[in-house]
């Protein structure tokens, strides 16, 4: 999918967000996420500070004056600790606002700065056009961590074949003692064909799905539902997602 399509795919994906938050009450919000340590409300604020944070790095391409994507961990950390607490409407506005500034920051930048080197918070390196794919993971990854009834299912078929592609891809990627369980595995997506060797020589084991019972459960957002395992066994826990992005 060509990156400027994705523009219009985070505008639903935040309104769908927002329509989720909108059906919870305080109890709800102060509930456990999907997330250890985080409440939905954790949830909602970091969706609108990831916007602002990926802004920046929007703001560096434009201007060509370096702004990190957070002022530091601790900033950060702070500002979900500072936010979560917030009412529901509150919570509501922060995420949609956040969210079209930064998509008009987005459609509004000079076609030059898309090819511009900006710089992740982990310290890798990615053209500007990458941020927009970093942002479509935070919005429909997150949404699903809201516990609220938003799931793998719901993933729009667009972002599930993207998604999985590059996941695939950057699993690869990975030295192997970052690959953790799934290090001599293939992985297969019985819809797509798609896969990832991963160390795998023949007779070695194998994990196969749909592609989005793959991505589901490589990106840690089910334990593996879906997932078939040669030989018999439960799928192997996958390492961090999001990977550092393969090719940059």
């Amino acid at each position: 999918m060509d990156w400027r399509e994705v523009i219009d795919e985070l505008d639903a994906g935040v309104e769908r967000i927002a329509g989720t938050l909108a059906k919870l009450d305080e109890q709800d919000l102060r509930g456990a996420s999907a997330l250890p340590g985080w409440s939905r409300g954790h949830v909602a604020t970091h969706i609108a500070r990831n916007a602002d944070s990926l802004w920046n790095l929007l703001e560096w391409a434009r201007t060509g004056v370096e702004i990190p994507q957070y002022p530091s961990m601790a900033a950060r950390n702070a500002a979900l600790d500072e936010g979560a607490g917030r009412g529901r409407d509150e919570l509501v506005e922060d995420v949609r606002t956040t969210g079209a500034r930064f998509v008009e920051q987005a459609r509004t930048l000079p076609e030059a700065a898309w090819s511009a080197t900006v710089q992740s918070m982990g310290g890798w390196e990615h053209p500007a056009w990458y941020t927009l794919y970093r942002r479509w993971n935070e919005v429909e990854a997150h949404h699903v961590d809201l516990a609220a009834g938003y799931g793998p299912a719901d993933w729009p078929e667009p972002y599930v074949r993207w998604a999985l592609t590059s996941t695939l891809a950057d699993i690869a990627a990975l030295p192997d003692e970052q690959r953790g369980e799934l290090g001599g595995f293939r992985i297969t997506a019985t819809d797509s064909g798609e896969s990832a060797d991963l160390g795998w020589t023949p007779g070695g084991p194998e994990a196969s799905g749909s592609g989005r019972a793959l991505l589901a459960w490589l990106s840690g957002r089910t334990d593996g539902s879906g997932v078939s395992v040669r030989p018999d066994g439960r799928p192997p826990l996958p390492p961090p997602w999001p990977h550092r992005p393969a090719g940059f």
